[in-house]
């Protein structure tokens, strides 16, 4: 068994814990690369059928390619799309002028209302230590409260691969399989498995996204990558962040702290 290998049966692993303890299990999907993965994962867990919804949050800044590719694979895949929106953000004239309003109603506030719509006790997120300081302080299952508030200081133990899933009153839990996963990880696997990727990712006229987020608070970064073999070569290579494209990540991480306290991915 290989890194590859392993990843993959730690994260099956993990899916199934959660699809086992939970009653209303959903999947975040951003038509990213690595929620496309965890779609793929949530497949291949269950004999090529995911068996839960796939929520994706539309704040309605998105770029045209992402809503394409979102559709596309919702037919290839057969997966039960949930679009979560918060249509009260368009009437007050929300806008990511102001980052931290923006966030809260556009995906928190849109996604609460899903939760409480739909009754999910847990959902599935494709996040990664790797990606943000403030994002290696969290556990595979990590609980929220019922105002989907993330108490950073309060985190459960998780030893010798002992997770602690209980739900408590009035909380839903944040299952997190890929979590142990790099950048160049994904990106491997997705060349091993042949994952459709989002044209987004690859360069045109010398700039690329390396991260998928909303237009006004994405921006591309300098690259000459052509396909996922040069992807991997670029990855190795770079001394860049992830995300050094994303707005919210160019904030102090306290600031970064704050959104993920108050439910930002």
């Amino acid at each position: 068994m290989d890194h590859l290998d392993r990843l993959e049966s730690e994260s099956i692993y993990i899916i199934r814990e959660a699809y086992s303890k939970y009653h209303k299990l959903a999947m975040m999907w951003s038509a990213g690369k690595d929620s496309t993965v965890l779609a793929y994962l949530t497949r291949k867990a269950f004999l090529g059928k995911a068996p839960i919804p796939a929520i994706y949050i539309d704040t309605g800044y998105h770029f045209q390619k992402m809503y394409d590719f979102r559709d596309k694979l919702v037919d290839e895949w057969d997966l039960n799309l949930v679009i979560a929106k918060n249509e009260e953000a368009d009437k007050k004239n929300v806008g990511p002028e102001d980052k931290l309003k923006c966030c809260g109603m556009r995906k928190t506030q849109a996604l609460k209302d899903t939760i409480a719509k739909h009754g999910f006790d847990a959902l599935l997120v494709g996040i990664r230590r790797d990606e943000h300081g403030i994002r290696s302080k969290e556990r595979f299952f990590s609980p929220r409260d019922q105002n989907l508030r993330w108490n950073y200081k309060d985190q459960p133990p998780e030893l010798w691969d002992q997770y602690k899933s209980q739900r408590e009153a009035g909380q839903h839990l944040r299952v997190h399989p890929l979590l142990s996963w790099t950048e160049l990880d994904v990106w491997e696997y997705i060349k091993r498995e042949n994952l459709p990727v989002n044209p987004l990712y690859f360069a045109k006229s010398g700039k690329r996204y390396r991260s998928l987020g909303c237009k006004p608070c994405t921006e591309p970064v300098a690259s000459d990558v052509r396909n996922v073999d040069d992807m991997i070569k670029e990855i190795r290579k770079s001394q860049v962040s992830e995300r050094s494209g994303r707005a919210q990540d160019k904030e102090s991480a306290h600031a970064m702290q704050s959104l993920r306290a108050l439910g930002y991915f």
